[in-house]
């Protein structure tokens, strides 16, 4: 077997293992390590948790032959720094790994290639590349984080074969089956945070929690931030975003001083982000998220907020879950985005269409960036921020 197909084959490995992290090592991205002899794997493992082991001190432990002479097969570029853990790179040159292959460099200004000249510099062959793509697509918000200082932000939206998410009067419980709502439980795992608007808190009163293992059988390490946005904090004390387990966050525009005590009384962090026509900048919203160190964002909600986000050309990536049904021309559309001339249209490439159960689920990125001429959120609906 050539060279090349032993890489690859090892590298695939690895992101797979990568993958059993999804949900657990936020802020730290997914990583993955195979160490072989050839054709021959002596050990393997993966980063589980931030604060714990990295993938390859995890599968240097697990090596049950010495592993001198073998090459390390990395899906992001050894550390070179201290953080809560030792350096990477040091373990790998101390256990006297000859060659180590990595995916991708670490966009992380504390390692960006250091990790790679440290082996050099020990005299250990280094390479970078090998299913770059894939290994990315396990850390599409570290990524954007290190290199731009904002999330990936994800909007998933449920609608009809015509486009609509609910009825004239708000209700849309179910819009889809079970598989499909048991996926989005998937992808709030692997979010930091989710967010969601002021309306739909008044009108759902969801948890927006995670409530199922992930598909390894892990149930996730913590439960990602929820965000509300709510500008003039119309949310009530008692809704059960903020009685369910982990933290709540509303970002406002208001300055109602009784309101707002009563629902830091309740637990909330408020976080004051006004507009210039007082209502909640998103893009500062992000921005914050990101300080925080969120690497995924999930925007759940109602067409004001999720085209507003869309307007402000904030969102990287659309999830859209499409039931085989049709719910009628005065239900309420997918999105708020009130264009006026075919110009103005939103080209989206879709990257994925998969069935979930009797639905379908659609993913797409936004291939042209909306200018808007509106400040980055909603415009108010009944029931809306």
């Amino acid at each position: 077997m050539s060279q090349q197909i032993t890489d690859v084959r090892h590298m695939a490995q690895a992101i797979g293992l990568a993958r059993r992290g999804l949900c657990t090592t936020a802020p730290n991205p997914r990583v993955g390590c195979v160490i072989a002899q050839g054709e021959r794997v002596i050990a393997s493992g993966f980063h589980r948790r931030a604060g714990q082991a990295h993938a390859e001190v995890e599968a240097l432990r697990a090596a049950r032959e010495p592993v001198r002479g073998a090459t390390a097969y990395v899906t992001l570029e050894p550390c070179s720094h201290h953080g809560r853990t030792p350096p990477c790179a040091d373990a790998l040159i101390d256990a006297g790994v000859a060659r180590v292959v990595s995916a991708s460099l670490d966009p992380n200004p504390l390692v960006a290639g250091s990790g790679l000249e440290r082996r050099r510099a020990a005299g250990i062959a280094v390479e970078s590349g090998i299913l770059e793509r894939e290994a990315g697509a396990l850390n599409p918000g570290f990524f954007k984080r290190m290199r731009t200082g904002m999330p990936w932000v994800r909007v998933k939206l449920a609608m009809s074969l015509d486009g609509r998410t609910a009825m004239a009067d708000g209700s849309s419980k179910w819009i889809t089956a079970a598989a499909a709502r048991a996926d989005v439980q998937r992808l709030r795992a692997r979010s930091c945070a989710i967010v969601t608007g002021v309306g739909t808190v008044l009108h759902d009163d969801p948890r927006l929690d995670v409530r199922i293992a992930t598909d390894e059988g892990v149930t996730p390490g913590r439960q990602p931030v929820r965000v509300v946005v709510d500008s003039q904090l119309r949310m009530p004390p008692s809704a059960r975003v903020i009685g369910a387990a982990g933290d709540t966050l509303v970002a406002t525009a208001g300055r109602d001083a009784a309101r707002a005590q009563a629902l830091a009384d309740a637990g909330v962090t408020l976080l004051h982000l006004p507009a210039p026509d007082g209502r909640v900048d998103l893009r500062a919203l992000l921005a914050h998220l990101a300080v925080a160190q969120c690497n995924e964002v999930l925007i759940e909600a109602g067409a004001t907020l999720a085209g507003a986000a869309l307007r402000a050309g904030l969102v990287d990536e659309l999830i859209i879950y499409m039931a085989p049904t049709l719910m009628g021309s005065a239900a309420r559309p997918l999105l708020d985005l009130p264009f006026a001339s075919m110009d103005e249209k939103l080209g989206l490439q879709i990257s994925d269409i998969t069935a979930v159960g009797s639905d379908w689920r659609i993913t797409a990125v936004p291939v042209s960036k909306f200018c808007p001429t509106e400040p980055a959120h909603g415009r108010p609906r009944p029931g809306a921020a």
